[in-house]
């Protein structure tokens, strides 16, 4: 390749991705921005007609121009190029037990880089945060716009669905929608012999699953009554290693291994 193809690449790639990027609802033939992200064009970044921004709608990112403003919206077009997609080629949804403070918000955020697909709390039996049904609209919003603005800075092109928390016996409940069950006990770590999460990934790999749960505790880990009961229904375990990890650690440490051994 030539060095003057190789610049033109470079100068290209660094190009796209100092593009800011949008999501939208509807198809990128009736593309409009609206909202806080229109908001944000026009009077934080102050762009005008031609200039180009990402567009990601159901589920692509496609290179757009603005072509007009009206009133609060902004009017893009494609432009016929679009940006092949960073997605994990599985779909992993976290289910973790309500954890303290503000550490839902940390996973939410950090697994969104991680590639995971969508966020599903749960009332764990050693949960010793109580969901607030009547502040949970709120925080779920707020949990959304997170993963949102979290899907955005890596460069996705879907952003993470952050359900409410759930009982413990719905997400029993939910098992059977996902290909793969894995979950983290703590007893497993402590076992002398343990089976290395890699090879049971190898063989979610071989069998080409779509959908992987992967399942943590709050602080203190799941009841061994939660983890009978989950290994009954199909889980299995899943060993992230001899050392006993945080609640908003453990997350992160499992999406690193999906994504070590999927992409």
């Amino acid at each position: 390749m030539s060095r003057v193809l190789t610049a033109w690449r470079f100068h290209y790639q660094k190009g796209v991705l100092a593009m800011q990027r949008y999501f939208i609802d509807t198809s990128i033939d009736s593309a409009r921005i609206t909202g806080e992200d229109a908001r944000h064009i026009m009077r934080v970044m102050r762009m005008k007609e031609g200039a180009e921004i990402i567009v990601v709608a159901q589920d692509t990112a496609y290179i757009c121009t603005i072509t007009a403003f009206e009133e609060d919206d902004v009017i893009v077009h494609a432009t016929g190029r679009t940006i092949p997609s960073p997605e994990l080629p599985v779909r992993v949804t976290v289910a973790c037990g309500l954890p303290k403070g503000d550490k839902l918000e940390l996973i939410t955020q950090k697994a969104t880089e991680l590639g995971m697909y969508a966020l599903l709390p749960f009332e764990a039996e050693r949960s010793i945060v109580k969901w607030d049904v009547k502040k949970g609209a709120k925080k779920q919003e707020r949990l959304q716009k997170i993963a949102k603005e979290a899907a955005e800075q890596s460069h996705r092109t879907h952003i993470p669905e952050i359900y409410e928390p759930i009982k413990f016996t719905q997400l029993v409940s939910r098992m059977n929608d996902f290909d793969a069950i894995f979950i983290a006990d703590e007893e497993d770590a402590k076992a002398e012999k343990r089976t290395r999460f890699a090879d049971k990934l190898k063989n979610v790999y071989d069998k080409e699953s779509k959908s992987i749960l992967i399942i943590f505790g709050p602080e203190g880990g799941i009841a061994r009554k939660e983890a009978d009961m989950l290994k009954q229904a199909g889980a299995q375990t899943m060993s992230l290693g001899p050392r006993i990890l945080r609640a908003e650690t453990a997350p992160l440490y499992a999406l690193s291994a999906i994504s070590y051994e999927f992409e």
